[in-house]
């Protein structure tokens, strides 16, 4: 445990390091898992991509992407990522659907908003398509609101927002 970990009732989250690089490129390449992100299902080469920028992304803003393990197993990914449309900072969360429906990814994904912001980081977004209920129903229920929409791909996308200090 490092003083960047974060451990909730039942839930570890720990910045991702090399050694997650298996973990996170099996979640990632989970159609279940990873089909409504942005960008979507991952390649391992993507997902070695992505590892080596959220590493970085540690490095300089001191939040990131964590690891999320229940009883030591390895069940998602949550945490802040520079979004690459712009927008800032977005809180992202994926779990492996056999690991859904108990409440992992809202727990996961208010302790990883809750440490951003402690870090200093005053705006957080997130987007989710208007469809998804279930990343709309966690968003709400962490106290971010829908700040705009915009179009994608024949969707509607709501852009949540929490704003502290």
């Amino acid at each position: 445990m490092t003083a960047r970990s974060v451990r909730t009732g039942r839930l570890m989250l720990q910045p991702v390091t090399w050694r997650d690089m298996e973990d996170m490129a099996s979640l990632k390449a989970d159609g279940g898992a990873f089909g409504q992100m942005l960008g979507g299902v991952c390649t391992r080469q993507q997902a070695e991509r992505e590892m080596a920028d959220d590493i970085a992304f540690w490095a300089c803003h001191r939040v990131g992407i964590f690891t999320i393990r229940e009883n030591d197993r390895f069940v998602g990914m949550t945490g802040i990522h520079d979004r690459p449309d712009g927008r800032g900072f977005g809180l992202r969360f994926a779990l492996y659907p056999w690991a859904s429906g108990r409440g992992i990814a809202r727990e996961a994904a208010n302790a990883a908003l809750n440490f951003t912001h402690d870090a200093g980081v005053k705006r957080v977004i997130a987007v989710a398509k208007e469809s998804n209920l279930a990343s709309r129903t966690i968003l709400g229920g962490i106290g971010m609101h829908v700040y705009e929409t915009f179009p994608r791909d024949g969707q509607t996308m709501l852009v949540y927002e929490s704003v502290r200090g």
